[in-house]
């Protein structure tokens, strides 16, 4: 298997306790073994960081960093990317999980490409492990596609730091993940999308993405905030593009998963 390089692997972790000994197990199959996973605990209060204390004395590739105070996943990312000594950045979040082959035909994938940023589709799943969808992507997402509504999903992106150099997240409290792939995508033309599924997506009852109302207005802060618009601009487009083309994204993937 040919070597590409380290994978540093960001996870934020806060309350997980349940679920992040699965994500650190799917990290540990990986057939590409060259990797450092990186979780910063955002003070968590139940046993997540005795879990992952517990992997980090069997495999030296695991690393708990600590936040010192609740400060959300934004900046529990950025603790780790900071720290991050690999070539390339990858992020799976503490309920999730990958493919075993994930990293090994990702990388593979953006070599035979040549591209600096890619993605993949990802299968969805609840609370008890029953799968529940597929999201497929496309070839390929730009900054203009990803204005009309997020495409990418976070726990398959991966990005070359020798190409584009560390991207860190965004000051924001919510959304700061698509905004980071707004980020990105403004340091190279494109993201790359491969439709093998390589990842699951835990959708949890009561997370921050499900509550969708209160994410308006951080939608439109990350028009302000990352692309400059002002707030007359952000509030049109996101209501009359964004919002049109999420819910045709939306009636696709109900077509897609019946």
């Amino acid at each position: 298997m040919k070597d590409f390089g380290l994978v540093s692997i960001i996870t934020p972790s806060y309350n997980c306790g349940g679920f992040i000994g699965e994500t650190i197990e799917s990290i540990l199959s990986q057939t590409y073994s060259n990797w450092e996973l990186l979780i910063t605990d955002d003070c968590s209060s139940d046993n997540s960081r005795e879990v992952i204390e517990e992997y980090c004395a069997r495999d030296p590739r695991i690393r708990l960093l600590r936040l010192e105070k609740n400060s959300g996943a934004g900046v529990a990312r950025n603790k780790s990317i900071e720290a991050a000594k690999g070539r390339f950045i990858a992020f799976c979040d503490s309920d999730d999980r990958w493919y075993p082959d994930k990293l090994e035909k990702q990388l593979s994938y953006m070599d035979c490409k040549k591209c600096d940023l890619s993605h993949t589709s990802y299968m969805t799943c609840d609370e008890d492990d029953r799968i529940t969808g597929i999201i497929v992507c496309r070839k390929h997402e730009n900054l203009a596609s990803m204005c009309k509504d997020d495409k990418m999903g976070f726990l398959t992106v991966v990005y070359d730091t020798h190409r584009i150099g560390k991207v860190y997240m965004p000051d924001l409290r919510k959304r700061q993940d698509w905004a980071l792939k707004l980020k990105l995508l403004q340091k190279c033309d494109m993201s790359c999308g491969m439709k093998e599924p390589l990842a699951y997506y835990r959708k949890r009852k009561g997370s921050i993405s499900n509550d969708k109302r209160s994410l308006i207005k951080y939608n439109i802060a990350v028009y302000k905030t990352i692309l400059g618009w002002s707030g007359i601009k952000a509030n049109i487009y996101f209501y009359f593009v964004f919002m049109p083309n999420h819910l045709i994204k939306l009636l696709y993937l109900k077509y897609l998963n019946i």
